[in-house]
């Protein structure tokens, strides 16, 4: 095998030789070095071997001295010895040459040109990274199938210098005790603790004493105030890995190919993919104090026995990072307020329970004496019927159409302005215990699609200028009009350069953007119109299916017409929805990557807002329709709407609309969460596990009995991708919107959302801990615009919730009758006064019952407040119509300004800072600069010692520096020419920087420094 100079400092590992690192699989082969991230990739594809046998071939090569220092390509050590310059390998680096390839080497079975690109790209990638002073280690292993795995691991140095560039607070040795509660508050609060006792999980070494470190960025000048008691534990596994995260994505690969990062490279499929090593074994084997992270999270955690314990969000923040960690606390908050959402929703639902049987209008509604005979609900084949027929569904109405749905609806108003107020605390409280306070938001890399597109735009700019100069620059020719071989070379010379050098910085602009906002657009619309579409499809499926059905000669089918055609087409709606729920989340990230947003954050965002809209108008589009648009255009007896001219539009139910409400906004409710938890959640991630097990077993079952006990990256390799947190927070937005938006309508939704959140938290952790890879952990201050739209979604509830009470219910009418046309002050006559009455001599020609077998008919009702058919004004609306729409509008205006107002009181009330972290950062403020000016007025005085001692010589050059620490990241002495002065700092990502200045010094070979084949 061709080993290149580049590769001859990466050790080249075939079987563990420490039993730690076999048993454990998380170290380099040493045992000691921890591996904090790996790389992963096929070598091979389509049978392309390269072969092993032949040891020195010549190769073709291009001599170019760049302007950097790039890692010279594979190649064998003849050709290093045969390349013309008479330079060595050290030499050629440090002068800046490289050698390009020009073709394969004799003796060799040809590699695919795909195969050799990816091969040099990451020869390159992975010397910048040793150029970074990470230290690299590959499989040794000949593999003519399956993954590659390239380890990564971060010394001291590199992480004391990346912890500096990226401000992580780490704690200092100076700690100060959280003041106590006293008297009457002080018992409370041992109460609750000890009433809490049983519903905490046992974290092993959680800190609940009263004693509290300060916190710090992270500074090499400043090690002697940081505990360090050992390095390899100082920076855990998770800032590990977000250290090398963080130089893996700002490595250059110049010479090969113009990306920047490991998501470029990923992308163009150089790598498979790049992830941080879970903690070992999720399985708990050991006692509790000898357990892994990982193993706690999954025993205390995502276990569903663990279902009534508190999450351990400290614990959760530490492995998987504050992103993540703030998706669990948000849930959590949100499934603990649930609880008294739920009771109050239990206790209205009971009160209608309590009192169907003193109801009033319902008892008109079944009472038979009363004879109300109806108008047939279609046209020839319908018969007149009596109101009493109806008696369950007035009945199952007031369960939910009752007096105390307003005050519910009030309640869950003021609840969501709650529910955030008490999250902005809880947010800002987890803000100052995790460190975050005044921390700086990353600077994030161009996404691999946008330097795609944005390098497509310089070459065609550098191909328009090449033809304007092309008569000035064109080079010479023969006799015979063809170029001499020197100027064609240096013709690839200059441009193989050009590719190097920085060009003015670009972006795009809204021009290079216009075809994809206006696909956006586009496609936005047609995709209302498709869920609309779909809506309206479902429509005509019900009145097609109750004319049809009401056609029917079987007496029975007659009755069920309205429970059979509701139950039906709610069941279509469902599946619709949740077709086009996985339709739109891919049509939603088609439509963002046409924007081509520049960074991770801006794409995330666009593709949220996406995502949301067409989500929401899908799930909430029918029950929008039943809500506000349903029995509102069918017109009156006589005056029908129809569709296709043939079938009359639907009416509501004579209980109301409610009810159909409540049956529309359960089923979908229900059904979506128990679908999208038990098939989307569970069942096709097992499914697709299963599958990629059978596929491996044929390929693994012949190595079987060769077999090594497989690593940890073997294992998380095998587990899904993480993708981000956006399919989290939208299935529990989207619960949210059916908390709060149409609530009045259905009071049980809090009760069935806090059901499937207790789930849904122990799903996710399970998901999280065993069938995910590791996520990088990434830092975040809040959850972003998710909160934006929480806040929006809670006063869009105000507004819904006030038109369905007002418009959807009776309960404005009831108090219309009650208060302006009863006799008496009460109820009785309300379905009668709410009734109208139509003449059936008026009815069109055809559209009469055929037969009837109510006897002689002359008048029937229908619900509306119209003017009868004796009046001059027959069939117009009447004034009780008018009285009770302004009663309505009035309503609306009265219900949103006094919510609003509450809100207000409520925000304002609760600060959304807590007094004791006001005062606790106070004081951490004033402690940290207590003890900065103490260790200067320290260091003051030591100076001052030197300088003012009589008769003492003037301090030498070693005596002006400080003693080093025993974990100083300083050089032993001041360098030759760098004058005693104090230490240059500059930017990781200059790496050209470190190592000009290390090429003249020299070489001492250390454990970590020096590489070999094992």
């Amino acid at each position: 095998m061709q080993v290149s100079p580049s590769e001859d400092k990466i050790p080249v590992v075939d079987a563990p030789s420490s039993p730690q690192a076999s048993s454990e699989g998380l170290y380099f082969c040493d045992g000691l070095r921890k591996v904090d991230y790996v790389l992963v990739f096929h070598p091979r594809r389509h049978g392309s071997l390269r072969c092993t046998g032949t040891a020195s071939v010549s190769q073709d090569q291009l001599s170019i001295v760049s302007n950097g220092n790039f890692p010279p390509p594979s190649g064998s050590s003849g050709a290093a010895a045969g390349r013309g310059a008479g330079l060595r390998r050290e030499e050629a680096a440090s002068v800046g040459e490289v050698f390009m390839e020009l073709g394969m080497a004799r003796g060799t079975e040809p590699m695919e040109a795909a195969d050799h690109e990816m091969h040099l790209i990451r020869q390159e990638f992975e010397a910048s990274l040793l150029e970074a002073g990470l230290e690299v280690e590959r499989d040794g292993e000949t593999k003519t199938h399956g993954p590659s795995f390239t380890r990564i691991h971060a010394p001291w140095p590199v992480l004391c210098r990346e912890a500096e560039f990226l401000k992580i607070k780490v704690p200092t040795k100076q700690s100060y005790e959280l003041k106590e509660e006293s008297g009457f508050g002080s018992s409370m609060s041992s109460v609750w603790r000890k009433l809490n006792q049983p519903f905490e999980p046992k974290v092993p070494h959680q800190d609940h004493g009263s004693t509290k470190f300060l916190s710090h960025c992270f500074s090499r000048d400043k090690l002697h105030m940081y505990n360090i008691t050992s390095k390899d534990t100082f920076f855990d596994n998770a800032t590990r890995g977000r250290i090398v995260y963080e130089i893996l994505r700002r490595t250059v690969c110049v010479r090969t190919c113009q990306t920047v990062g490991i998501s470029t490279l990923i992308a163009k499929g150089v790598y498979d993919a790049a992830f941080p090593l879970h903690d070992g074994d999720f399985k708990v084997t050991g006692p509790l104090e000898e357990r892994t992270d990982r193993q706690v999270l999954f025993e205390e955690w995502a276990k569903y026995s663990a279902f009534y314990k508190y999450q351990p969000i400290d614990l959760v923040r530490k492995y998987f990072g504050e992103k993540i960690g703030l998706y669990f606390a948000w849930l959590g908050v949100y499934t603990q307020l649930l609880i008294p959402a739920s009771i109050v929703g239990i206790i209205v639902f009971g009160y209608g329970v309590a009192t169907v049987d003193t109801n009033i209008p319902s008892l008109e509604m079944c009472d038979e004496r009363l004879n109300f005979t109806m108008c047939p609900l279609c046209d020839g084949a319908c018969d007149y019927w009596h109101l009493s027929t109806a008696c369950g569904t007035a009945r199952a109405s007031h369960l939910f159409d009752n007096p105390a749905t307003v005050f519910f609806a009030i309640f869950m108003s003021l609840w969501a302005v709650l529910f955030l107020e008490q999250w902005k605390r809880r947010q800002i409280s987890l803000s100052f215990s995790w460190d975050l306070t005044g921390i700086e938001e990353d600077e994030e890399h161009p996404r691999p699609k946008y330097e795609t597109i944005l390098l497509e735009k310089r070459q065609r700019k550098r191909q328009q200028k090449k033809k304007k100069k092309k008569k000035k620059n064109e080079p010479e020719k023969q006799e015979d009009g063809t170029v001499t071989g020197k100027d064609r070379w240096r013709q690839k010379l200059l441009s193989a350069m050009a590719a190097g050098v920085p060009t003015v910085a670009e972006k795009l602009t809204w021009k290079d953007r216009l075809p994809g906002y206006f696909m956006n657009i586009s496609s936005i619309l047609f995709m209302f119109g498709l869920t609309f579409s779909a809506v309206f499809g479902v429509i005509v499926y019900r009145i097609t299916i109750s004319a049809l059905m009401a056609m029917s000669p079987d007496p029975e089918t007659k009755s069920n017409v309205r429970v059979t055609v509701t139950a039906t087409a709610v069941i279509i709606n469902l599946v619709v929805i949740l077709i086009l729920d996985e339709i739109y989340g891919a049509v939603a990230l088609w439509l963002t990557e046409l924007e081509i947003p520049k960074t991770e954050t801006n794409f995330e965002e666009r593709l949220i807002l996406k995502a949301f809209l067409l989500k929401f108008m899908n799930a909430y589009a029918p029950i929008f329709y039943v809500a506000f648009f349903k029995g509102r255009f069918a017109g009156r007896p006589g005056s029908y709407v129809y569709v296709f001219n043939d079938y009359r539009m639907e009416e509501c139910a004579p209980g109301g609309c409610l009810i159909e409400l409540c049956i529309q906004l359960s089923i979908i409710m229900l059904g979506k969460q128990l679908i999208q938890n038990n098939i989307f959640e569970i069942g096709i991630p097992k499914l697709k596990k299963l599958i990629h097990a059978l596929k491996e077993k044929e390929t693994t079952q012949k190595e079987k009995d060769e077999e090594r006990p497989p690593k940890q990256w073997n294992l998380d390799y095998a587990l899904a991708p993480f993708e981000g947190l956006t399919p989290e927070y939208m299935e529990m937005i989207i619960q949210f919107g059916f908390v709060s938006l149409f609530v009045a309508s259905f009071p049980l939704a809090p009760l069935f959302a806090l059901l499937n959140n207790v789930i849904e938290i122990r799903l996710d952790a399970r998901k999280f801990v065993t069938e995910l890879r590791r996520p990088v952990t990434a830092r975040a201050k809040d959850i972003g615009i998710w909160y934006n739209i929480l806040s929006g979604m809670g006063k869009l509830s105000v507004i819904i919730n006030a038109f369905v009470i007002s418009f959807t219910s009776d309960f404005v009418p009831r108090l219309v009758y009650q208060y302006m046309y009863s006799q008496t002050g009460t109820m009785h006559g309300f379905i009668d006064h709410t009734l109208s009455f139509f003449n059936v001599s008026n009815f069109k020609p055809g559209t009469a019952p055929h037969s009837s077998d109510q006897g002689d008919i002359t008048v029937c009702r229908y619900k509306d407040y119209r003017e009868p058919p004796w009046s001059s004004d027959a069939y117009q609306f009447s004034k009780q119509y008018w009285s009770v729409l302004s009663a309505r509008l009035a309503f609306v205006i009265l219900f949103q300004n006094l919510v609003m107002f509450l809100s207000l009181m409520v925000a304002w009330v609760i600060p959304d800072v807590p007094k004791t972290i006001v005062e606790q950062l106070k004081r951490e403020k004033k402690l940290l600069v207590d003890l900065f000016l103490q260790e200067e007025k320290e260091k003051f005085q030591l100076i001052q010692s030197l300088f003012v001692k009589p008769n003492s010589q003037s301090p030498t050059a070693g005596q002006a520096f400080p003693v080093l620490g025993k974990y100083s990241t300083l050089p032993s002495g001041p360098t030759a020419g760098d004058g005693g002065g104090p230490r240059a700092r500059c930017r990781a990502a200059s790496f050209s920087q470190f190592s000009d200045k290390m090429s003249s010094l020299p070489r001492k070979e250390n454990a970590n420094s020096k590489h070999t084949a094992v």
